[in-house]
C-alpha cells in the first residue's frame, strides 16, 4: 500500500464550487490501468487524472485521463486543471509575475499548455493538439429531436445544422433554436444509443447542444453537454467539446481570415456555471490553429491509501 497525493479542482470556474471538478493524483507512477479506472470510479467525478513522470525530461508530465468507465485520450477541463495543479506545486517555478509553459504529455500527443496568473487567479490555456476535422454522418433530426424531448422546429438555427466534429474526442453537434429550447432539453438515452455514431472503442459520441442566445452579456455562446451513459449525466464544462465545435463554427459561421476570439458558457442550468475561452486562427477561412482556456482553482487535497 502507497500514500497517494491528490487534489481536487473546479475548473472552467473563478471560484469554487462552480465549473467542473477534476481529480488530480499527483503520483501515478506504478498504477496499472485496472488499478487507475478503480480510483475514477472511487472519486466518481466526470474525469480524474492521474501524473506520472514524462518521457522527455523538459516537459512537465505525463498524463493518463479516466472518466469511471473508460479511459480518453484528451479532454479539455483535466489539461486545464492539470497544468494549473502542476504549476501551483511548491516545487514549481513561481509563475506570478509572467507565464509559465508547460507540455502535458497526452495519449493523443504533446499538449502545449501557458499558465498565468492575475488578481490571484490562475488561467490556463492550450494548443489544440489536434485541429478539427468534419466526420461522416447523416443525422435523423426528428430522432435527434425526440431524443432530446424537443420538436424537430427547435433543431438548427440559422444555417447551423446537426454536424459530427471532432478534435481528438468526436461529437455530436446539435444547434437548438435558443435558451428556452437549451433549458427544457432532456436526454433519452436509450434512444440516443440508437442514433449516435460511435467512436473509437465503441462508445458513442455525446450530445454537445448549444445556442448562440446566451444568458451571460459577454458569452457568444450558450451550451450543454450529455453523456449517453448509462447512466445519462450532464458535464458542466466540456472543453473537447468546444475544440470540436470550433470547426462547426467556421464551417457554418464561415468566419473571416484573422484572429478570433469566442467564449461559450456551460453548466449554468446544473448550478455549476462555467466559461470557456475559445481562440480560432483563420488562414485562408481555414482554421490554422486553436486554443482553449479557462481559471481552476483547488476546493480540496488528501492522500489516496492503494
Amino acid at each position: 500500500m502507497q500514500k497517494r497525493r491528490y487534489l481536487i479542482y473546479d475548473v472552467f470556474a473563478d471560484q469554487p464550487l462552480a465549473g467542473n471538478p477534476l481529480a488530480v493524483v499527483l503520483d501515478g507512477e506504478g498504477l496499472d490501468d485496472a488499478a487507475m479506472m478503480k480510483i475514477a470510479r472511487e472519486f466518481n467525478l466526470s474525469e480524474t487524472v492521474f501524473v506520472r513522470p514524462p518521457a522527455r525530461p523538459a516537459h512537465g508530465a505525463s498524463i493518463r485521463i479516466f472518466t469511471p468507465e473508460y479511459e480518453l485520450p484528451f479532454a479539455g477541463h483535466p489539461t486545464v486543471g492539470t497544468a494549473i495543479a502542476l504549476s501551483e506545486l511548491p516545487e514549481a517555478p513561481n509563475a506570478d509575475s509572467g507565464t509559465a509553459l508547460v507540455v502535458l504529455e497526452e495519449k493523443i500527443g504533446n499538449v502545449r499548455c501557458a499558465v498565468s496568473r492575475e488578481n490571484g487567479r490562475a488561467f490556463a490555456e492550450f494548443d489544440l493538439p489536434q485541429l478539427p476535422r468534419s466526420l461522416e454522418f447523416s443525422p435523423d433530426v426528428e430522432a435527434i429531436a425526440a431524443s432530446l424531448g424537443l420538436g424537430p422546429h427547435e433543431i438548427g438555427f440559422e444555417n447551423h445544422r446537426v454536424s459530427l466534429w471532432s478534435a481528438g474526442v468526436p461529437y455530436v453537434l446539435v444547434p437548438v433554436a435558443g435558451l428556452d429550447a437549451a433549458r427544457r432539453a432532456r436526454l433519452d438515452g436509450p434512444a440516443w444509443l440508437e442514433l449516435a455514431p460511435r467512436r473509437d472503442g465503441g462508445n458513442p459520441a455525446c450530445a454537445f447542444l448549444y445556442c448562440r442566445e446566451a444568458i451571460s452579456h459577454d458569452s457568444d455562446f450558450h451550451a450543454r453537454m450529455f453523456v449517453p451513459g448509462p447512466p445519462v449525466y450532464e458535464d458542466p464544462a466540456t472543453g473537447s467539446a468546444v475544440a470540436a465545435f470550433a470547426g462547426a463554427l467556421v464551417f457554418f459561421d464561415e468566419l473571416r481570415d484573422g484572429a478570433h476570439q469566442l467564449r461559450i458558457e456551460q453548466g449554468l442550468e446544473m448550478g455549476r456555471p462555467s466559461h470557456i475561452r475559445l481562440e480560432i486562427d483563420i488562414d485562408g477561412r481555414e482554421i490554422a490553429g486553436a486554443r482553449i482556456g479557462g481559471h481552476a482553482v483547488k476546493v480540496a487535497e488528501g492522500w489516496l491509501a492503494v
